[in-house]
């Protein structure tokens, strides 16, 4: 039987890098890779699952230089724990939106963005990369530092890094080079990180930031944060924190490349920083460049704040403070927001700022030490002596940014002067899903388009219309399929099915566009086309019925509309008996028309008679001239 020599055992014991009892949760279905000798037998992970039992709890009592990467808790999940955190405190939540700025302080930020690339192997060996697999499931003999092994660049992992570096604006360097970043934690087995510390792949870059970003208001008519380089690196393993100082480790993540974006210290107001950070996922996603966003735990970001009194502008910055692991937008303004408040107390106390590394939990009010800096950190970066130099050709760099497609800045600017959509609007569009709503938006559209070609009265601002309607459902009316109806379906009810050509398994366009189409044209209800969109999504259509046309035809569900004589008969009957209201018409000048009465009367219409054949803007419109013609001057004549 095939088994880990003891001198490979004893390594592991003596620099506390043995794979910990993570490596026992689920020992069966392991992924063996056959290149080059570096995968691992199922019998020699299970050798090192057992070993790891002896030594866990001591190796995670030791070891204490390194923070440890948290667990990924969704962000609904985080924003509950907040809320119930801050009621059993008894304190009020501030208003970020106040608290960008502290009268006498400048705020500095600079940010690092760590985002896992979307590829199928890691960075330097064949094992697949995975999120949600079963732990320990993708492992390879190299990404646990196995004697022997060898890093093997998998060239596939620099398309999409030079993907995402491209939509950064940032200049691509023709040669660049790897580096060992030592320290010692059990999430790191070979004792060293590789990174490019020294000749990174990209420098000199910039996002520009708009106000309909969402940045802060003093910012303005928008600031450029200027990026100074992007590198590639591996990434550690994944940290499951247990009872008792006991740590479970995942070592599918060790390996996975990653690209680690470094800014200027460009920004200075916290809302700022969260929109900056937004931005770079949501270009990272358009350009198919990284599997997941924060959301998923694929994107994380250090920020570095310091503050200094604004009265001599001459003067440097002050010292920084750096915040781990920061796993939302909002959980990166927050922090901002409460480190330099921390830092302002204590330098008007007359203390001074350590550099330090600190944490931040979710519902948290402070930030926490986590350890010091007493100096700059020493990883002893070398060049990897494992590693050839990376070099880039121009024809490459070239046919990258031809292909490029459209970013999200461009897209959205497309969205709002074709469409007259609200910059909000246009920006959840392009932003959502990683960028797939959007996708099935122009989908929905094209599918329109076609359809109003066959209508008579076609005018563009109609077109202009139905468009806007149909962005407004795709971003609302689709969204509460899965969220109003939580908890009374399975748990395959609950995804739309939205793929990266921009169709959706559970709405298709088609069907979509014909509702919309239907509504937009006065052919249905808004109630009867909320309740074919249920349909269409619960996949409940009879099959008889090839599609939305069909069904409304066979099972009588067009729309049809009083007449103008019935309009009239119901108004009357509202009428009855409301000569108060009516003296309130006949009062009203132009400026104070009570509009809220009118509506309530449009109401009474309404449960008065068929709803399902009553307009309210038909039932108002003919209610109104009513009261101008017939019911006012009758009043005045008595």
């Amino acid at each position: 039987m095939a088994r880990i020599p003891p001198a490979t055992l004893g390594r592991y014991l003596l620099y506390g890098n043995l794979p910990t009892t993570g490596c026992l949760l689920r020992p069966r279905a392991w992924q063996t890779t056959s290149t080059r000798g570096n995968t691992m037998s199922r019998t020699e992970r299970l050798v090192l699952s057992t070993c790891s039992r002896r030594g866990l709890q001591s190796i995670s009592r030791a070891t204490t230089a390194a923070s440890e990467t948290p667990v990924h808790v969704p962000l609904r999940k985080q924003l509950k724990d907040e809320a119930k955190q801050l009621k059993a405190s008894g304190k009020k939540k501030k208003k970020n939106v106040s608290n960008q700025v502290v009268p006498g302080w400048e705020l500095t930020v600079g940010i690092e963005i760590h985002a896992q690339l979307n590829t199928p192997r890691k960075l330097f060996s064949p094992a697949a990369t995975s999120f949600n697999d079963d732990p320990n499931t993708h492992v390879a003999y190299f990404d646990l530092a196995t004697p022997g092994s060898q890093p093997i660049f998998q060239k596939e992992t620099l398309v999409p890094a030079l993907r995402a570096a491209l939509a950064l604006n940032c200049a691509i360097q023709p040669t660049s080079r790897f580096d060992r970043k030592h320290y010692f934690h059990w999430d790191q087995p070979s004792g060293y990180q590789i990174t490019q510390y020294y000749e990174p792949f990209a420098r000199d870059g910039h996002i520009q930031l708009q106000p309909r970003d969402g940045i802060a208001l003093e910012d303005k008519d928008g600031l450029r944060v200027g990026i100074k380089q992007v590198q590639m690196e591996q990434d550690t393993a994944k940290t499951l924190a247990q009872p008792d100082k006991v740590h479970w480790i995942d070592f599918n993540r060790v390996g996975a490349p990653l690209i680690e974006i470094i800014t200027h210290p460009d920004i200075h107001h916290p809302a700022t920083a969260a929109a900056f950070v937004r931005k770079v996922q949501t270009i990272l996603n358009a350009t198919d460049a990284c599997v997941s966003g924060m959301e998923a735990g694929g994107l994380r970001a250090d920020v570095n704040v310091s503050v200094r009194r604004t009265d001599d502008p001459s003067a440097p910055l002050g010292q920084r403070t750096e915040i781990k692991n920061l796993s939302s937008f909002k959980a990166v303004e927050d922090a901002i927001i409460a480190e330099r408040d921390r830092q302002i107390a204590v330098l008007e106390s007359g203390g001074r700022i350590e550099g330090e590394t600190r944490g931040w939990s979710i519902g948290a009010t402070e930030t926490r030490r986590l350890r010091g800096k007493e100096g700059e950190v020493d990883y002893r970066y070398m060049p990897d002596p494992d590693l050839a130099p990376v070099v880039i050709g121009d024809d490459l760099v070239a046919h990258l940014r031809d292909t490029m497609g459209q970013l999200p800045d461009a897209e959205v600017n497309e969205l709002i002067s074709e469409f007259a959509l609200s910059p909000k609007d246009a920006l959840a569009l392009v932003a959502v899903d990683g960028g797939m709503r959007v996708e099935y938006f122009w989908n929905v559209v094209d599918a329109l388009r076609q359809r109003l070609e066959s209508r008579p009265d076609r005018d563009t601002a109609r077109d202009t219309a139905c468009f806007q309607l149909a962005a407004n459902w795709i971003l609302h009316e689709l969204g509460r399929l899965t969220a109003d109806r939580a908890g009374t379906d399975d748990l395959a009810d609950q995804h739309l099915g939205l793929t990266s050509d921009g169709e959706c398994e559970r709405v298709p366009a088609a069907h979509l566009a014909d509702i919309i189409f239907f509504l937009h044209s006065g052919d249905v209800t808004a109630k009867i086309a909320k309740e074919l969109l249920w349909v269409v999504f619960r996949g409940t259509i009879p099959c008889e019925y090839a599609g939305v046309r069909e069904l409304l035809d066979k099972e009588g569900l067009w729309f049809k509309e009083l007449s103008e004589c019935e309009y009239e008969a119901l108004a009357d009957q509202v009428v009855e008996g409301q000569e108060h209201i009516v003296r309130q018409f006949a009062a009203a000048d132009g400026s104070k028309y009570p509009e809220g009465k009118l509506m309530w009367l449009v109401g009474q219409m309404i449960r008065l008679g068929s709803e399902e054949r009553i307009n309210p803007q038909s039932a108002a419109r003919v209610l109104r001239r009513l009261l101008e013609e017939k019911y006012v001057p009758a009043l005045k004549l008595e």
